[in-house]
């Protein structure tokens, strides 16, 4: 096999470069989501007070089993760029706020196992907010309706 430069096989062939496209945070929010609703009912384990570490502890915080566990064992997830199964990785990789971070992975919130299809659901939920943001507003919405007699009543 001859090796040539990109320039060198322009001069003799139509070539372009491959666009790799990148997921957006959603959809690698979404595909971890997928990956843990492969096996719904596994249990996973929660990493441990995350609260009560430093951020530096947090970098490196990880647990076998963990959510984040079968992220990065997904090729997928590994080829747009998840680099381990630790928190200050994945916290990086998928965008996460670290309020998100500690309700979905800590054991303070979660105990210290975790349902694969419950993580899944809170995955979701974090890739789509507008989604809780129309449920909660036409929650209200069905509240003022409901209550708008008995307001009449009282005061009426």
């Amino acid at each position: 096999m001859e090796y040539r430069t990109f320039d060198q096989l322009r001069r003799v062939a139509d070539v372009h470069a491959a666009e790799q496209r990148s997921m957006s945070r959603r959809e690698r929010l979404e595909r971890w989501a997928e990956v843990l609703e492969r096996e719904p009912s596994r249990r996973l384990l929660s990493l441990g007070e995350i609260e009560c570490k430093t951020k530096e502890e947090r970098q490196v915080m990880r647990s076998d089993n963990s959510p984040l566990t079968v992220a990065f064992h997904d090729p997928i997830l590994r080829a747009e760029g998840l680099t381990s199964d630790r928190l200050g990785d994945a916290i990086s990789f998928f965008e996460l706020t670290e309020g998100q971070a500690h309700r979905l992975l800590c054991s303070c919130m979660n105990g210290w196992s975790m349902l694969a299809g419950t993580t899944a659901r809170r995955i979701h939920r974090i890739a789509n907010p507008n989604i809780r943001l129309r449920v909660a507003a036409w929650a209200a919405a069905a509240m003022a309706l409901t209550a708008t007699p008995a307001v009449f009543y009282l005061f009426g």
